[in-house]
């Protein structure tokens, strides 16, 4: 198996997820963008995006869709996933893509415009995203004042899903907004041995004007 990966992106997810499997593979950082600084990438993900993934034959470019692959072709047991029979399988799999669909979205817009196009006009789409992203969160506010991970009170890849979004507003520094419970689960992911490792591999994230 092989990931391209840039530090600070989506691509931690499936880097996280590996390492939390215990799976051998190959990882290649590179600068970001992609597409622009390293344009031979494009031979390879003609997205010019990451992640990148490869198993085989197989090839993959959504993040959540590669935790969720890895989950079910290599965790026979479950560990980190839930099967169809499973009475919370359809929250399972909610989570998997509310983390992309309703949460990370509005951050990618945050960041083009605050970091990567600060122009003075553009700021307030920023900050009308912000609130966005923000209000999105109260499902998730709601649900861990009850339970310390989403779904059957342990971890499964639906918390590395989100928690890379949580993450990711992190670094922004958004999450000076997060309610307690929110910033307390976060915390928690984090210290988890499979993100320490995985964190220390994806290298820091740099954004201008946000060292």
């Amino acid at each position: 198996m092989k990931l391209w990966h840039c530090a600070g992106a989506r691509s931690l997810r499936p880097l996280w997820a590996l390492e939390e499997l215990g799976l051998e593979y190959e990882l290649e950082v590179l600068p970001f963008p992609p597409r622009i600084f390293q344009r031979e990438y494009l031979e390879t993900n003609a997205l010019g995006t990451v992640p990148f993934f490869r198993d085989g034959v197989v090839e993959m470019t959504e993040s959540v869709g590669i935790c969720q692959y890895l989950a079910d072709r290599y965790d026979s047991r479950r560990q980190f996933s839930l099967g169809p029979d499973h009475t919370e399988y359809g929250a399972y799999l909610n989570w998997l893509h509310h983390a992309d669909a309703t949460l990370t979205f509005p951050q990618a817009i945050v960041m083009r415009y605050t970091f990567l196009e600060p122009d003075a006009a553009k700021k307030p789409v920023a900050e009308d995203y912000t609130r966005w992203y923000l209000a999105r969160l109260r499902r998730l506010d709601s649900h861990l004042e009850e339970h310390d991970y989403l779904v059957d009170e342990r971890f499964t890849m639906a918390d590395i899903a989100v928690g890379y979004a949580l993450h990711l507003g992190r670094l922004l520094k958004l999450d000076e907004q997060y309610q307690p419970q929110t910033r307390a689960y976060l915390e928690r992911l984090c210290q988890r041995p499979g993100f320490v490792r995985a964190d220390a591999k994806a290298g820091p994230m740099v954004i201008p004007g946000n060292d």
